[in-house]
């Protein structure tokens, strides 16, 4: 049944998103909001699709540590969930995509008409300079800039190296960082497309502030983050 109702939504959720894509790709020509509001409808579209085909539902927890406006928030990745469902929680989410994405069709359109940072993980310190500049003219529209630290997907447990890019940003932007825990890679397999009934959660863990050294804010924010998901996996949501 599972494996029924993972096809009814893979098939449901690329319609869907083609849908969306080519047949609102006019809106594109109007100003970013229009953009981002048709991302965010999206999203919330696919977490419908979510539970009533697939019985997984969306919680969020922690709003009272997300700041009002702009905010730095570095994130757990553990599927394509991560981006999909967050774009329909935050009010004006920016978020820090490789460039490969930039290859799907329509999706890497969307994504620079929205403003999203692009990086060339290959690009090394000029990469690095490019994410402070684009970040912090992003900041300008008081965004919610969204990072995965760990730079890839990694599976429910799996801890990987947390990259310098979220460091560069705390120093440079000089404000808060807000951890976000998650269990997505439970329900949302990180490769393939099975889905698994519960609960999806996005946890939004206490604000890191901001001047601490560069070795005791990665030692924080690890420290956050990990015990925080692996928490969630062990209340089996």
């Amino acid at each position: 049944m599972n494996l029924l109702r993972s096809l009814i939504f893979t098939a449901a959720f690329y319609s869907v998103s083609a849908i969306a894509a080519i047949g609102l790709s006019p809106l594109m020509l109007g100003p970013r909001s229009w953009s981002m509001g048709v991302m965010a409808v999206w999203s919330r579209v696919v977490t419908w699709l979510l539970r009533v085909i697939c019985d997984v539902k969306v919680e969020v927890r922690g709003w009272e540590n997300l700041p009002k406006g702009g905010a730095l928030i570095a994130a757990k990745h553990q599927c394509m969930f991560d981006i999909f469902g967050t774009l329909g929680i935050l009010p004006d989410g920016c978020f820090v995509l490789k460039k490969e994405l930039l290859r799907i069709p329509f999706f890497g359109w969307w994504a620079l008409r929205s403003r999203m940072i692009v990086v060339d993980r290959e690009g090394h310190s000029a990469a690095l300079k490019k994410l402070v500049k684009d970040s912090k003219d992003r900041m300008t529209d008081q965004r919610q800039l969204v990072i995965f630290p760990e730079g890839t997907r990694r599976h429910p447990g799996e801890v990987g190296d947390y990259k310098p890019g979220i460091a560069a940003l705390y120093r440079e932007l000089e404000m808060p960082v807000t951890p976000l825990a998650l269990n997505t890679g439970v329900h949302w397999a990180p490769r393939g497309i099975t889905m698994q009934p519960g609960t999806i959660v996005f946890e939004f863990l206490p604000p890191i502030p901001p001047g601490l050294k560069r070795g005791e804010f990665m030692r924080q924010l690890e420290g956050a983050i990990e015990p925080a998901c692996q928490r969630l996996l062990d209340e089996g949501l």
